[in-house]
């Protein structure tokens, strides 16, 4: 019995090791919320594994129930943390932000990026980071992609609102014309609210024209 409880505490510190999980884009050890989730995924599968060995069987029923409780705990909060690392890895330099809220991802583009003045016509300069942002898209196809656009408060509520919707229809249908699945899409404008900087000045006013990309789960992909 004593020789049992050492193995599996053994195998328990193996697993908990696991739920430290190393990023393959930054090979940083990471040790967020998959990582404990895994780690707890795997210290049960190491117990139960060990618990339902015979006795000859024991360390490694425990080693195998902990690999696959440490896989199944990470879940879809190490996918997660995949994704993020390879967005900010594809955006660097680009001027697109990279946000993270629980298993939700928000890009920020400022319009200084995105779209001329009064145009919804996407500017030329953007079409690279577009690019790279359908694959990886196409890469990790468990989110849905919603697309809002927004301006400053210059000008009418009416004009506004329609910029932003055109806007978010051009990111849209980019998307979707280079082949991410048009029912992961939505868009709509929200014209001047939610702004993220005072309106009262010019650098203020070119935050807050902007499009953002929300990624949330899917259903089922949790």
């Amino acid at each position: 019995m004593k020789q049992s409880k050492t193995l599996i505490a053994g195998a328990a510190c193996l697993a908990l090791l696991a739920g430290c999980t190393t990023n393959p884009y930054t090979g940083e050890q990471e040790a967020g919320k998959a990582g404990v989730y895994g780690g707890i995924g795997a210290v049960t599968g190491a117990v139960i594994g060990a618990a339902t060995s015979s006795k000859k069987d024991r360390t490694k029923g425990a080693l195998i129930g902990a690999a696959v409780g440490g896989a199944a705990g990470g879940g879809y909060g190490y996918y997660v943390d995949t994704q993020e690392a390879k967005l900010r890895q594809t955006l660097v330099g680009t001027g697109v932000q990279v946000q993270r809220n629980g298993d939700n991802l928000k890009l920020i583009m400022p319009g200084n990026i995105t779209f001329a003045s009064n145009s919804s016509d996407i500017s030329s300069g953007f079409y690279q980071t577009l690019n790279s942002l359908v694959l990886v898209f196409k890469e990790f196809d468990k989110n849905g992609v919603a697309i809002v656009g927004y301006t400053d408060s210059t000008g009418s509520q009416q004009l506004n609102q329609n910029l932003s919707n055109q806007r978010a229809q051009s990111v849209a249908s980019y998307l979707v014309a280079n082949g991410v699945p048009s029912s992961r899409i939505s868009s709509y404008g929200a014209g001047p609210s939610n702004p993220i900087a005072s309106n009262d000045t010019a650098d203020g006013r070119a935050l807050n024209r902007r499009v953002e990309i929300n990624l949330t789960p899917l259903p089922g992909a949790q």
